[in-house]
């Protein structure tokens, strides 16, 4: 009889795709996502660790880790970072977003990331990009702004 393993919901309502480490520290982790020799799985499970360390120091070393060769992993550390929701990952998501020699895909996460966060001061960064050339890149910047309209609209807005 074969085993199956059910997906774990992630605290942020998404199955990762390689379960965070439980065991260690911050430093552990964040060695492991810069090491890039490590295996991806490995380095994919720092990164959802250091995600849900959700603190400001974690934040900061995903978004020192876009250095990393792999589009893949930075693709998922813009991904992680719209689901900290942290206003310190804007400088990096920005310029992801704005780096015409980075990957579509991680320019396009970086954008919809954007757009989670839910600070309105990207508005402009944003709008300047739902013209880009790249139409993964435009529609992102799109959804980004949209998202940061219904935010404002919803019943997020707390009434006093």
């Amino acid at each position: 009889m074969k085993h199956e393993r059910i997906p774990q919901v992630s605290q942020y309502g998404s199955v990762d795709p390689a379960p965070p480490e439980q065991e260690g520290e911050m430093t552990e982790w964040t060695k492991t996502l810069f090491d890039e020799t490590a295996p991806m799985f490995q380095r994919m499970r720092s990164v959802f660790a250091l995600r849900n360390h959700r603190s400001d120091e974690a934040c900061l070393a995903l978004c020192e880790a876009f250095t990393s060769s792999s589009a893949l992993l930075r693709h998922e550390l813009a991904y992680v970072l719209g689901q900290m929701q942290n206003n310190v990952a804007l400088p990096t998501l920005i310029a992801r977003l704005e780096d015409e020699d980075e990957h579509v895909m991680v320019r396009h996460e970086a954008a919809e990331a954007m757009g989670a966060i839910g600070d309105r001061s990207v508005i402009p960064i944003l709008q300047k990009h739902t013209e880009n050339p790249a139409p993964e890149v435009a529609e992102s910047c799109i959804v980004a702004l949209d998202l940061l309209e219904w935010v404002a609209r919803s019943d997020f807005q707390t009434t006093e």
